[in-house]
């Protein structure tokens, strides 16, 4: 069979059937920024930070299936302004404060800050006031930090079978809340072995008695960018390293 190629900022690449871009592009250790895609998960493409322009149409690098000879244009500076844009509106819209959140250092929204190189977070804080909370004997939830991804929500139905997470509201209101007639965490059957208490990009989902285990300066995003290190598996996976 004739093999099938894309065009990702003039670069061809093979691609399987049935891969999105966003699949023939990682594959192929190329990087395209991203916080709600999972590997493991169907893709939705809600944070919208995979969007790249596909034939000159902006589309999600996560939806999109790749098509033979398609063009993509991924690393231009429309689409990473664009991306900033996103990435400082996803900032003031919760409480990110960096310096003093157990996170740093292993957070993606603060890793793609860094790799777009996004100085200010330019817009107004809103400043939620979202609670805390802390009644599971492992886990604390701070829903300051959410971004909506909804990694939690489909991990948490699709692997775990527990639906223990959901997003609530609209609009500006729309917040992750727990399945649970108290809305806390220790009345539902949630475990720190399910998969949803391990794919929280952001802070939100924290073990509790492990705060700062791993020094500032040594967590993996301290230690390579974010897009070296999606390039370095890709080639892991190939035998290239």
């Amino acid at each position: 069979m004739r093999a099938r190629y894309i065009l990702v900022d003039g670069l061809p690449i093979s691609f399987e059937e049935d891969q999105t871009i966003m699949e023939a592009a990682m594959a192929a250790a190329i990087f395209i920024p991203h916080l709600c895609h999972h590997p493991e998960f169907k893709p939705q493409g809600s944070c919208k930070l995979c969007t790249v322009k596909a034939n000159g149409r902006y589309v999600s690098a996560c939806t999109m299936p790749a098509k033979d000879g398609m063009e993509v244009e991924n690393n231009s500076p429309d689409l990473n302004d664009k991306r900033r844009t996103m990435l400082q509106m996803l900032f003031v819209e919760g409480n990110h404060f960096c310096p003093s959140c157990e996170q740093s250092g292993n957070c993606m929204l603060q890793a793609l800050a860094y790799e777009l190189e996004m100085l200010t977070p330019h817009f107004n804080q809103f400043y939620p006031d979202r609670p805390l909370d802390a009644s599971h004997p492992e886990v604390l939830l701070d829903f300051n930090r959410c971004i909506l991804c909804e990694l939690c929500v489909r991990a948490s139905r699709d692997v775990d079978g527990k639906n223990v997470f959901a997003l609530s509201g609209r609009g500006i209101g729309k917040h992750l809340i727990v399945n649970a007639e108290s809305g806390r965490l220790a009345d539902t059957a949630f475990s720190l072995a399910d998969k949803a208490a391990h794919v929280c990009p952001v802070g939100v989902i924290l073990e509790k008695r492990r705060g700062f285990a791993i020094p500032i300066g040594r967590r993996r995003y301290d230690l390579e960018p974010i897009g070296m290190q999606v390039e370095g598996q890709a080639r892991r996976r190939s035998g290239e390293l």
